[in-house]
């Protein structure tokens, strides 16, 4: 089952809380609450594209002729493919989870993990909560290489959040993009903050507001499929 996770989430999610972020997405603004942002379109996607994804309708219109609807089912078929190609990885064996640093507790603490934080359904609430969030990216940045970070990158994907490779964040769009090419997107967006807050007050676990700031997409990690 260990496979599972292994082909959805790539080996540069696991080293995102060890790698000194750049110093290009500080100094920033909190994110306040009373500041909405989401739901904008997906980083990596041309804002006035209005086809959809191959086999949708276009224009409301659905293409019934024999040769474009083979045409566009080949596509599918070929797209499909793509995804699934298999990896090296897959030849591994799965690995259970071993914790790095084990706490003592008394016996009277549960010494397993509950089973139903592998339970989908748990981490899609996690997703419709506006406090699950917080919950999502705990799981992201502190149980690597488990089922639990991968189900977390699942839901926050959902969200229309989307990792970036360099930085080793997530960033979300705050607004429409002022410029957005084939290569890149420019504009203001929220990203997550994971280090923990220290003397100089630009750090601290929360969500924060970048402005004019340029998202390459070949630094977008788009392995994992939502």
């Amino acid at each position: 089952m260990f496979l599972f996770l292994q082909i959805g989430v790539s080996s540069g999610l696991a080293e995102a809380a060890h790698v000194v972020r750049d110093t290009d997405l500080s100094p920033a603004q909190p994110l306040q609450s009373n500041q909405p942002s989401g739901n904008l379109g997906v980083i990596g996607r041309r804002v006035f594209l209005t086809f959809g994804a191959i086999g949708d309708s276009i224009s409301g219109l659905t293409i019934n002729s024999g040769g474009m609807h083979d045409q566009l089912y080949n596509l599918q078929m070929l797209e499909a493919a793509h995804y699934k190609l298999p990896q090296p990885k897959d030849s591994e064996r799965p690995r259970n989870y071993v914790p790095r640093h084990p706490a003592v507790t008394p016996p009277s603490y549960p010494q397993v993990q509950a089973p139903i934080v592998n339970n989908p359904v748990l981490w899609e609430r996690f997703g419709s909560d506006a406090y699950g969030t917080d919950t999502l990216f705990f799981a992201f940045y502190y149980q690597q290489n488990t089922y639990q970070q991968y189900f977390a990158a699942k839901e926050l994907k959902k969200q229309s959040w989307r990792y970036h490779r360099k930085y080793n964040t997530w960033f979300q769009r705050h607004e429409e993009p002022k410029v957005a090419t084939d290569e890149y997107e420019q504009g203001t967006y929220v990203y997550f903050d994971f280090h923990i807050a220290n003397e100089d007050g630009q750090h601290g676990w929360c969500q924060r507001i970048k402005t004019e700031f340029t998202f390459e997409y070949n630094y977008l990690e788009d392995d994992l499929i939502v």
